[in-house]
């Protein structure tokens, strides 16, 4: 029997874009507490993607970003028998926003030599034109749960 579903944290949209998706994102890259600061350097990213793409709203460019970065199926290990199996699932859409915003986060994280706005808008911008290391792990995801298909029959 599956467990009951959880009552979640509903996140309040954020102040200047009014969107909870984005708020979420902001609760993400925050560290030790410091949301203003996590805050600013989400918007600054903004106005950074506002000057490249030319795009006079950037939450376009996010919104395709994290759907883009998002994976459709991913393997969950299952022990049958003595052995461990890589089972492919399908990923609920809850988790594949959250999956895309940490790859995106990470991504960003993992470059060096640049301040964090400046690293979020470049992989932002990358993730929404489908490229980057975000994506890049998307597809190995993919092909992971592509080549453990034969173990599909396993789903619980």
């Amino acid at each position: 029997m599956r467990r009951p579903v959880k009552n979640r944290n509903i996140v309040n949209p954020d102040i200047v874009y009014n969107s909870q998706k984005l708020a979420k994102f902001i609760n993400i890259v925050m560290q030790d507490g410091k949301k203003d600061t996590a805050r600013n350097a989400i918007y600054k990213a903004f106005e950074i993607i506002k000057e490249k793409t030319g795009n006079p709203n950037p939450l376009e460019v996010f919104d395709t970003a994290i759907k883009n970065a998002g994976p459709t199926v991913e393997v969950r290990s299952r022990r049958i028998g003595g052995a461990n199996y890589q089972v492919p699932r399908e990923v609920r859409p809850e988790r594949r926003t959250a999956l895309a915003m940490r790859w995106i986060i990470g991504a960003a994280r993992s470059k060096k030599g640049a301040p964090i706005h400046e690293k979020l808008a470049e992989e932002l911008i990358l993730a929404s034109k489908n490229e980057g290391i975000a994506v890049k792990k998307r597809d190995d995801t993919h092909k992971m749960a592509e080549s453990n298909k034969a173990f599909a029959h396993f789903a619980w």
